[in-house]
């Protein structure tokens, strides 16, 4: 087996061209497969072999009107929505123009991990190189309406925004101005609808309707759970045919959906835990006989999740019956489909991270010490007595079991961009059993996931041009790929008949 270890790649390489022959050979077309280009930062983003963030090169500029994706930003000429995001531009006059991407960092969210998606946007935001990149807050509220906030989140603990949304103190940079992206190809990504309160010297007359367009590079998608990392997002990106960071709409499916993740993996010959699917039409109209097969199949203690959840949410430890009927009521709160786990005795709970797209790498593994029996919501941002240790104590064999089983399992799925992938090793025998993946794992700089490539000797903010790298270079490739069958000449089918 070959040995998976932290790559030099993204440590200190250039990043190769993905087309061949002229970058600028006139506009992508509409469809992917018209031509073959490049998006521009793949070809001139280096990565410090320090593990510093390296500076962009310039290129040459073609007319805007051919290019959908490139609408990076010249200071010289800020338009005036670039200015919410990134009040303190850098103003390097006009014979020194510098071009940024504009990352759109969409937040938020329906989901009950709302706050958590707040915390990880602050962090990313607040560490995205300025001299490269021009963040745009894209809140997506609770209702699933998105806009363009005001101000960017600051707050980057998930305790901190839990304990103030439960207050009613939160305040996320709340705007007028609705967003909507085009789910088409469109020159612009975002339509910005702006509804005037009051007239004033330099606004629209109050009462009216204003309507802007706005031109993304790349989109950051910090959205957790439903609505965000389930491929739902996903796929009104690629309708809009826009670069994003992080798995597509299958693996975003698949590692949200604990059932169907579970089965690929079992597919693919990983070792994973015993476990029976439950789905709550079968549990509130047969309650006993649901309870009678679980048991048959399954020993005590069980653990009962909601099979498309994260961060924990209504996830429950089962001893009998009793506990397990009240732990289905919790789980069936928040899935239609609930996946019951037996539990793993005496166990370690093992985290490795995973970076890349056909060539994925892995991190040092790092192990959680929750400070209650797992390690649930309250444990992950509610108290700060469970700890962690990275690297994790373990064997040299151990930890090359952990990498490898990491990389398969990201592969399993198709993941892309990133992932967490979380184990559980047997303290008694030492068996070590896949427990899940996670495409769009917490992402504050004191997340698990930022402080194993941290440890892999990996910076924040590193990682964050690596995987807005890996973003362009998926979308570049993708742009070869015809959507259609090309178009044929009345003499190509007489000839062909």
């Amino acid at each position: 087996m070959k040995m998976v270890g932290v790559s030099e790649y993204y440590l200190g390489t250039q990043v190769e061209h993905i087309a061949m022959g002229n970058p600028f050979e006139g506009a992508p077309g509409a469809h992917r497969g018209k031509r073959r280009c490049s998006h521009p930062a793949v070809r001139c983003l280096k990565l410090a072999h320090t593990g510093t963030t390296g500076a962009m090169g310039h290129t040459k500029r073609a007319p805007s009107e051919h290019y959908r994706i490139l609408h990076s930003v010249w200071t010289r000429n800020v338009p005036e929505l670039s200015t919410v995001a990134d009040p303190q531009r850098r103003n390097h006059g006009d014979q020194n123009p510098v071009k940024r991407l504009r990352v759109g960092v969409v937040y938020g969210g329906r989901s009950s991990e709302h706050e958590v998606s707040l915390a990880s946007a602050a962090s990313v935001i607040a560490n995205l190189d300025r001299e490269r990149y021009e963040p745009i807050a894209l809140r997506v509220e609770r209702n699933g309406q998105w806009y363009l906030a005001e101000r960017a989140p600051t707050i980057a603990s998930a305790a901190e925004n839990i304990e103030s949304a439960r207050l009613g103190n939160a305040h996320e940079g709340r705007s007028t101005r609705q967003v909507h992206l085009v789910a088409h190809p469109s020159n612009e990504t975002l339509l910005i609808v702006e509804r005037s309160q009051a007239p004033g010297p330099e606004a629209h007359p109050a009462g009216q309707t204003l309507a802007k367009g706005l031109a993304l590079d790349v989109i950051f998608p910090i959205v957790h759970g439903p609505y965000g990392e389930d491929g739902t997002l996903q796929g009104l990106l690629e309708l809009a045919n826009v670069p994003y960071v992080g798995a597509g709409v299958l693996a975003s499916a698949v590692g949200m959906d604990k059932a169907v993740m579970k089965t690929l993996f079992a597919a693919h010959g990983l070792p994973v835990v015993k476990h029976q699917v439950v789905w709550r039409r079968d549990w509130r109209t047969f309650p006993d006989r649901t309870l009678s097969e679980v048991t048959k199949q399954l020993r005590f203690p069980l653990f009962v999740k909601p099979a498309n959840l994260g961060s924990s949410v209504g996830i429950s430890r089962a001893i009998d019956r009793e506990t397990l009927s009240d732990a289905v009521d919790l789980a069936s709160q928040f899935d239609r489909k609930i996946v019951i786990e037996e539990g793993v005795t005496h166990c370690r709970e093992i985290e490795c991270a995973v970076l890349g797209n056909q060539m994925p790498e892995a991190s040092v593994p790092g192990e959680i010490i929750p400070s209650g029996e797992y390690y649930d919501y309250a444990a992950k941002y509610l108290d700060d007595k469970s700890t962690t240790e990275i690297p994790a104590s373990l064997s040299a064999d151990q930890i090359t079991q952990v990498r490898q089983l990491a990389i398969e399992a990201f592969r399993a799925i198709d993941g892309e961009g990133m992932a967490r992938v979380d184990f559980l090793l047997e303290r008694d025998t030492g068996t070590l059993f896949v427990n899940e993946i996670n495409t769009h794992p917490g992402f504050t700089t004191i997340s698990m996931f930022a402080k194993l490539w941290e440890a892999s000797g990996l910076s924040y903010r590193t990682m964050l041009d690596r995987l807005i790298t890996l973003a362009l270079e998926r979308h570049a490739e993708k742009q070869d790929t015809l959507t259609s069958a090309p178009h044929t000449t009345e003499h190509e089918h007489a000839t062909d008949s």
